[in-house]
């Protein structure tokens, strides 16, 4: 990172990247759950929520894309195999062993309810101090809230 550039990073670098690559770790995780769990669904209404499960996949793809630049950008490396994901990731992976559209559904609003607590905190660590990782993660963040909303409504409506 330019000289500049770390001039305007108020925080512990280190632990931000540590924060950030937690991130990656939940995205890249999310990412294939929700992928998995498209290609496995069944029951009632399983067209509507596969195809939310695949959209909401390749968002997190695009958030594990844009983790990985702001973490390289501060001088980091970001996660580099399976194993070190599942180490080190916040939110955990759910198999998605019951394909059941509900079982599914509650599985990933469970998950994006722990990734927005996770962005949250990492907003919280960086306002004020870190303009660049704010934006980026305040706009993943309404991303998640976007996807529980999503996945709640498909739920509700299953009821």
């Amino acid at each position: 990172m330019g000289t500049k550039g770390k001039a305007i990073v108020g925080v512990d670098v280190d632990k931000l990247l540590n924060m950030l690559n937690k991130a990656y770790a939940d995205e890249w995780l999310a990412y294939y759950q929700y992928w998995v769990g498209s290609q496995v669904a069944c029951g009632r209404m399983r067209g509507i929520v596969a195809g939310e499960l695949m959209e909401h996949a390749n968002e997190e793809l695009q958030h594990a894309q844009m983790l990985t630049e702001r973490i390289i950008t501060l001088g980091g490396t970001p996660l580099l195999t399976p194993q070190d994901l599942l180490k080190e990731t916040n939110c955990g992976y759910d198999a998605p062993k019951d394909p059941n559209t509900k079982t599914l559904l509650k599985q990933n609003i469970k998950g994006e309810q722990c990734a927005i607590e996770t962005y949250r905190k990492l907003l919280d660590f960086v306002k004020d101090k870190d303009p660049i990782t704010y934006r980026i993660v305040l706009e993943i963040l309404e991303d998640e809230v976007e996807h529980e909303e999503d996945l709640e409504s498909l739920l509700s409506d299953m009821s």
